[in-house]
């Protein structure tokens, strides 16, 4: 039987760790098959497995570390310590997390949640264009547009487009949906609304869209334009052919960055071969000023749930292999 000791946590400590009715403090000991109690001011571990009762620790301290940092100490972030700390990177999420990419409007720090994460901001702040393939729940969108407020805060550009392809995901066609054209994409553009709602709050958000400083329109309607001084945010992108790409990224104009982001297992155009995202980044990924970004299910940072799902479907791609009749391409090195 391994033991292991934290000692003089005070009672704030033991609240920040324990959560209301031990909530917290279950998922580790479930997770990890292992007991923890508490002796006054000292938090004990028991467990058979002395790696398990050393992990147990990790986490401990890591939820304490966080707690004194003012992080947030939730059930989505024991889990994701836990994780990471059977894949020994628990010390990345504090590199992570060491920097404040902007504040919501309720003053609430938006940071980095892993090293993928991490990079990825470094990419949209070194980098003219960056392109960001990953699965759902990375922050792909998210990251892109605190990014891209900050940036709008700090005056380094004047306006924030944001775009993505009008491509149904489900029954509904455009053509059946009510109301004009406006009304017709809105609902396929509402994931960008969300996000800056977030951020700006939607009141501001609104009269920044009034002013022109915030744009939000479908892809197409970058046609022809030359877009200066601009954060561009290319959402979806898995969903656009290469020519709409090219026509995308050759509307920089001066002052402006852009990001491509997407998720190449979700495919909605009718062949899953018109997807141009992938075909882009190997055709840009020699470039100075372009950063590539892939994102995995390690940094996937929206629910648990989410992340185990996106393992399953990950491991059930790798269990069927190619296609029959084709040969797999083996990788660049």
């Amino acid at each position: 039987m391994k033991v292991e000791q934290l000692e003089d946590i005070t009672i704030d400590q033991q609240q920040a760790v324990f959560g209301a009715y031990d909530t917290l403090i279950a998922i580790v000991e479930r997770a990890l098959m292992v007991t923890i109690g508490l002796h006054n001011s000292v938090v004990e571990i028991k467990g058979e497995s002395d790696k398990n009762v050393e992990m147990a620790a990790d986490v401990l301290r890591s939820m304490l570390r966080l707690y004194e940092t003012g992080d947030t100490v939730d059930e989505e972030v024991v889990h994701r310590l836990i994780d990471e700390a059977s894949e020994g990177g628990l010390e990345e999420i504090f590199k992570a997390m060491g920097d404040v990419i902007t504040l919501t409007h309720r003053s609430i720090p938006i940071k980095c949640k892993t090293l993928g994460q991490k990079n990825y901001i470094k990419s949209l702040r070194d980098n003219a264009v960056t392109i960001c393939i990953g699965p759902a729940g990375t922050g792909k969108t998210y990251l892109a547009v605190a990014q891209a407020a900050q940036e709008l805060k700090q005056g380094v550009v004047e306006r924030i487009i944001m775009s993505r392809p009008a491509i149904e995901a489900g029954e509904e066609r455009l053509g059946f949906l009510p109301g004009d054209l406006a009304q017709k994409v809105d609902p396929y553009l509402r994931p960008l609304y969300d996000a800056l709602f977030e951020i700006f709050g939607a009141e501001k958000a609104e009269k920044m869209r009034e002013r022109g400083e915030i744009e939000i329109a479908p892809l197409a309607y970058m046609r022809g334009r030359t877009l200066s001084r601009a954060r561009i945010i290319i959402d979806e992108s898995q969903n656009a052919s290469l020519a709409t790409l090219k026509m995308a990224l050759t509307r920089l104009g001066e002052g402006s960055k852009m990001v491509l982001t997407g998720d190449v297992t979700q495919i909605d155009l009718p062949k899953v071969t018109e997807s141009g995202l992938e075909k882009c980044a190997s055709i840009l990924s020699s470039i100075e000023g372009i950063g590539i970004m892939r994102l995995n299910n390690r940094d996937v940072v929206r629910n648990k749930l989410v992340k185990d799902i996106v393992k399953a479907f990950e491991k059930a791609e790798a269990d069927k292999g190619p296609a029959p009749g084709k040969q797999q391409r083996p990788r660049k090195k």
